[in-house]
């Protein structure tokens, strides 16, 4: 039976929390959609008291980004996204078009297609998140999408020189300064300036989160991806001090970061528990850490190692971190994760900036659904069919009697008309 040596804030709190979310960004999405650039602009100011002449970055504003950066900076991102990239087109490798004859003169396919024009929003509130802009700018070009747009918010008053340096580097067309709810709204709903596109990806406080949920149908979205998760899974085979480094490296994302470690060690729990109390004292992130420590941690103790996958399902964490003497044992039984990391020598700080995989990955336990975005997230794999007159008598017969059976007369006309042309 699992233990809590540390548990967070309740379901009810949280859900009071979400609800006044929902509310404050159906107003958003209201205005925006009513009221276009005026009421961007007006949000902007407040939110982010940044109010441009134009939100979109010129040529000339995309060079001053790129100029201000240490060349060091520059060939670092560059090497991020070739590891990104070259990820992303071997998942492109793996998707395959599919034509096949199912009968004598009928074939069936599918083509992969790509979304037509894509928004990506870029983190960039606490810290400027550099990475999203490969994640998502990168994979786009990759799977082929015509228009990619990327929006980040201002850092200091201005654009953030390294994200817009990535954005353009990773193959945005179009690059503008602008944040949160109204960013996503403005790339999803189109305003005087701004043309609309038809999917929006990339991660985001729980606004973000929340206003890509309100909009999906309206516009397509990659998944839900909200406040970052981490899951640390360890045995004896590690120490508290590796632990809560892993932990707090990922709470101090913002103060609504759930981290939670799960181990069959009561030992290892209370030493990661006394570690993270040691860390906080000297990690220059702590405000942030120690509140999303304090109100989403989590420290469960286990009997064993099968109750620790049963956990880690139910858990279905964004992230998933796994020290334990066998970390294959996990990769060959956990079903709900985004991502795993496997073994001490790897962490979720290397998926996030720049070993390849993709760091937009689902909370909220929608991995027990989804994976994380990829190159396939921007694809869409459309069917067709065609037949031989020959194939149409046959199949038609067969159509023609499973309309009636199910009342569809219109229906049976489209087969019988055929039956009656084809059979003579």
């Amino acid at each position: 039976m699992a233990r809590y040596l540390k548990q967070g804030k309740s379901l009810n709190e949280i859900a009071l929390e979400d609800a006044k979310i929902r509310h404050t960004v159906e107003n958003i999405l209201h205005e925006i959609s009513s009221h276009g650039d005026k009421a961007l602009r007006n949000y902007s100011q407040q939110f982010d008291q940044w109010s441009p002449e134009s939100f979109r970055l010129s040529s000339d504003d995309i060079a001053a980004c790129q100029k201000a950066l240490p060349k060091q900076v520059i060939d670092d991102i560059k090497f991020a996204q070739t590891q990104i990239r070259n990820f992303a087109q071997a998942q492109k490798d793996a998707l395959n078009d599919v034509e096949v004859e199912t009968l004598p003169g009928v074939v069936l396919g599918h083509k992969n297609i790509p979304v037509n024009s894509v928004g990506c929003y870029v983190p960039g509130g606490k810290y400027p998140m550099v990475a999203s802009a490969h994640m998502s700018v990168v994979t786009a070009k990759v799977a082929g999408v015509k228009r990619i747009i990327a929006a980040a918010p201002p850092q200091k008053g201005a654009p953030s020189a390294a994200i817009v340096t990535a954005m353009a580097l990773g193959g945005a067309d179009e690059i503008y300064c602008l944040g949160g709810v109204q960013a996503v709204a403005a790339m999803a709903l189109g305003t005087e300036t701004i043309d609309s596109v038809d999917m929006i990806v990339g991660p985001g406080n729980a606004y973000v989160a929340e206003a890509k949920r309100q909009l999906f149908g309206r516009v397509g979205i990659d998944l839900l991806a909200g406040p970052t998760e981490t899951l640390v899974i360890a045995d004896d085979s590690v120490d508290g001090e590796l632990c809560a480094a892993d932990l707090l490296g990922q709470a101090e994302h913002g103060p609504t970061s759930a981290a939670i470690l799960l181990t069959d060690s009561e030992q290892l729990a209370k030493d990661t528990l006394m570690e993270i109390d040691r860390q906080l004292g000297i990690l220059p992130t702590a405000d942030i850490a120690g509140v999303a420590w304090r109100d989403y941690g989590q420290a469960i103790v286990c009997d064993n190692t099968e109750e620790m996958v049963k956990i880690a399902d139910e858990i279905a964490s964004e992230h998933v971190q796994v020290m334990t003497k066998n970390p294959d044992f996990f990769l060959n039984n956990m079903t709900n994760y985004g991502a795993l990391f496997l073994g001490p020598e790897t962490n979720v700080s290397y998926g996030d900036k720049v070993i390849g995989t993709n760091h937009t990955l689902p909370t909220k336990k929608a991995a027990r659904y989804t994976g994380g975005l990829w190159v396939g997230k921007f694809i869409k794999t459309c069917t067709y069919q065609k037949i031989t007159e020959e194939a149409s008598l046959h199949i038609g017969q067969y159509c023609s009697r499973l309309c009636d059976l199910e009342g569809f007369m219109g229906h049976k006309e489209q087969a019988d008309i055929r039956v009656r042309r084809y059979g003579n």
